[in-house]
């Protein structure tokens, strides 16, 4: 029995498992439950330094944070407008390039990021690839006010088919229909299509598939690493979860849920 109950630990306690939790408890709280529970009760002055923080971080930070995510959809939405009806393509690119780096530096302002780069002389250029370890949504912003991208993914429908429509009249995305995402070498031939232009933005990918925790990273799927044409620039991205946990863990949370969780932490330090 004792072989058993071990080996039944082991699989539930595995080290893949562990990459699509939480992280682990941090060593000093920081204030926020979603990230150690019950904390909030150990005393009457941990209890009353939660309750001010979270007064600060739904009454204070949340309302100008929001205010700064509607200035970003604003934003976006003139500037497609702009970018459509603008004469020719060349400069209708150069400006998309800048347009898209302000409108994530607004965004990254939603969630107080404070970003650190490194090795900056290494940026993706065009006719590049640049695959990245996933942990959030929001990679795609920290990533995007260093350097513009176009994006690759499926087709949606409604707020965030919306947001792709709107994106493409800014940059050259590569987005494709739910029939066609398992079609792995026509994915990569509408890739090959768009490196060989010189104009076009690198392509960025996270070829982990889905979110990890950012304890550890995912074997890589080959898919973008077959398209030999390409130059691969990697990226390390790295999250300091005491001020801000930035995993989504999806079977616990919905995208707008995420969303606020990242709205009212303290920040989103990377």
């Amino acid at each position: 029995m004792d072989y058993t109950r071990q080996g039944l630990e082991a699989i539930v306690d595995d080290e893949v498992t562990k990459r699509f939790s939480s992280a682990e408890e941090m060593a000093v709280w920081n204030l926020l439950t979603r990230t150690q529970q019950q904390h909030e009760y150990f005393s009457l002055r941990i209890t009353v330094l939660w309750f001010l923080g979270f007064c600060v971080r739904y009454f204070i930070l949340f309302p100008f944070r929001l205010c700064l995510f509607i200035l970003a959809i604003l934003w976006m939405l003139g500037s497609a407008v702009f970018l459509k009806y603008f004469p020719g393509k060349n400069a209708k690119l150069r400006y998309g390039f800048y347009i898209n780096i302000v409108l994530h530096r607004i965004l990254s302002r939603v969630f107080s990021a404070i970003i650190t780069y490194h090795n900056t002389e290494h940026r993706a250029k065009s006719g590049s690839i640049c695959v990245a370890n996933h942990t959030s949504p929001i990679d795609v912003i920290i990533l995007s006010t260093d350097n513009s991208f176009s994006m690759i993914g499926q087709k949606h429908g409604g707020f965030f088919g919306m947001v792709q429509r709107t994106l493409s009249n800014t940059a050259n995305h590569i987005w494709f229909e739910r029939s066609e995402a398992k079609d792995r070498h026509m994915v990569a031939e509408k890739m090959r299509e768009h490196i060989q232009v010189e104009d076009n933005l690198p392509i960025l990918i996270f070829p982990e598939g889905t979110c990890i925790n950012n304890t550890s990273v995912m074997m890589f799927k080959k898919g973008c690493f077959e398209i030999t044409e390409a130059p691969i620039y990697p990226v390390a991205i790295k999250y300091d979860n005491r001020f801000g946990d930035a995993f989504w863990n999806s079977s616990k949370h919905d995208l707008f849920q995420y969303l606020i969780l990242m709205m009212t932490s303290w920040a989103i330090v990377v």
